[in-house]
């Protein structure tokens, strides 16, 4: 008999849901044990890539400068991935934004409501870190603070849906963020609603996805309290909030690489980040701010 399971937690700022469809041979104990390792893998990549905690391995590694600093793969491997991101966007998605955040009112921890306030050289970018890959190491040139926000939840979804791969079909979703594997109890691929940019009760377009993530940016959650018009998607390089679009989906064949473009096309602006879903051979349903709907790669 084909049951389904769901269990949430809150973590990284976000309710992450967990729901599988267990076989008839998965004992019920089993399955429990698999989605609480699911769940382990947020906590974990939450511990050790927060901005906001100063304990975090991030915030730590970040206070050494002119100094190779071992750092896990928790740290390492999201780290890497935004900098080829970066690379590939001329810097426009940039991992070294922290201080531009806190500046902006996003320094205050969800859960203790304590802000942050970090030390940075005043002209950073991503050039200013070097990774030593063969040693696992990473090098400040310049004091700044990394953000990995636009990749560490990709990250987590995709580590727990690593741990919910022996499941028939399962669905990670972090706030909308997800990753969909399998199948649903009728065995069919999982329908995804995409929500209506302002009327949250609404969906504006459904996918039938497997084994696929889909991933959202939008500038209409987000909001800073210091300056009016900013979201917590700041270019780098003009430093305001991008509103060509209100939102961009972009599915992917992993979380990590759907946040990633999903956020960088919202930097890039309306014809530039529709080119970058093509060239990276992915699909995007992007959204206007007189809510028309742009469909990328073939949807």
């Amino acid at each position: 008999m084909v049951k389904k399971m769901k269990k949430t937690k809150l973590f990284m700022d976000t309710v992450v849901d967990i729901q599988v469809v267990t076989g008839k041979w998965m004992l019920k104990e089993e399955a429990e044990a698999k989605i609480i390792q699911a769940f382990q893998a947020f906590q974990k990549v939450e511990l050790a890539c927060s901005r906001f905690s100063p304990d975090s391995e991030l915030m730590k590694a970040c206070r050494l400068i002119d100094t190779p600093v071992p750092v896990s793969p928790l740290i390492f491997q999201p780290l890497k991935f935004a900098m080829e991101i970066a690379k590939w966007t001329d810097g426009v998605f940039d991992p070294t934004v922290g201080k531009m955040m806190e500046e902006h009112g996003f320094n205050r921890h969800y859960l203790t409501g304590q802000s942050i306030e970090s030390l940075s050289a005043d002209s950073v970018t991503y050039q200013d870190i070097v990774l030593n890959e063969q040693e696992s190491t990473l090098y400040l040139r310049k004091p700044l603070v990394i953000d990995l926000g636009a990749v560490a939840k990709g990250f987590a979804i995709d580590l727990a849906a690593n741990e919910l791969k022996e499941f028939e079909g399962f669905v990670v979703n972090a706030g909308g963020d997800l990753f969909a594997g399998g199948v649903n109890e009728q065995g069919n691929p999982w329908e995804i609603g995409i929500q209506h940019p302002e009327q949250k009760e609404q969906v504006i377009h459904i996918l039938d996805i497997s084994n696929e993530a889909v991933c959202t940016s939008g500038s209409y959650e987000r909001k800073s309290t210091k300056k009016n018009g900013t979201h917590h998607l700041i270019h780098p390089k003009t430093r305001q909030s991008p509103n060509d679009w209100v939102s961009c989906s972009t599915i992917a064949p992993f979380a990590m690489l759907a946040d990633a473009v999903s956020t960088a096309s919202l930097l890039l602006g309306a014809d530039s980040g529709k080119m970058l879903i093509e060239q990276a051979g992915l699909k995007g349903i992007l959204i206007t701010p007189g809510l028309k709907i742009d469909r990328v790669g073939g949807i």
